[in-house]
């Protein structure tokens, strides 16, 4: 027996499903943020249900990333799979003035490295 895609699905459970998320409880998150448009319009509940050919906006990480929905699907299957529930617009952006862990710092900034630390010890006479 093949399992029927409903018409309409829970935003925050199709995040899921399309693994843009690892759980639900971040796809709530994200939706909650304000981080997540739908058709144009900022998304503040999970419950938001979304339909195959509404646009999404995404704000991931460094990225924005637009999205059309183009299957609903009904359950979180493996990578290819759900990569046929969307289709990307456009090339996601680069955030502007956003910084993450990742990235290298300038020099100066973070934490002391060990020789920086040697030389804080001498300076106050710890050494």
């Amino acid at each position: 027996m093949t399992e029927q895609a409903p018409a309409r699905l829970r935003l925050d459970k199709w995040l899921w499903f399309a693994r843009f998320v690892k759980s639900r409880t971040l796809a709530q998150e994200l939706c909650e943020s304000g981080h997540v448009t739908l058709n144009g319009a900022s998304v503040h509940k999970a419950s938001t249900t979304v339909k195959a050919g509404d646009t999404l906006t995404l704000v991931l990480g460094p990225y924005k990333k637009f999205i059309t929905v183009v299957e609903l699907g009904s359950r979180r299957g493996p990578a290819p799979e759900a990569q046929l529930l969307y289709q990307q617009t456009q090339e996601p952006e680069r955030l502007i003035g956003f910084r993450g862990e990742w990235e290298d710092r300038p020099q100066g900034e973070g934490r002391p490295t060990k020789k920086d630390r040697r030389a804080i010890d001498q300076l106050k006479g710890w050494e």
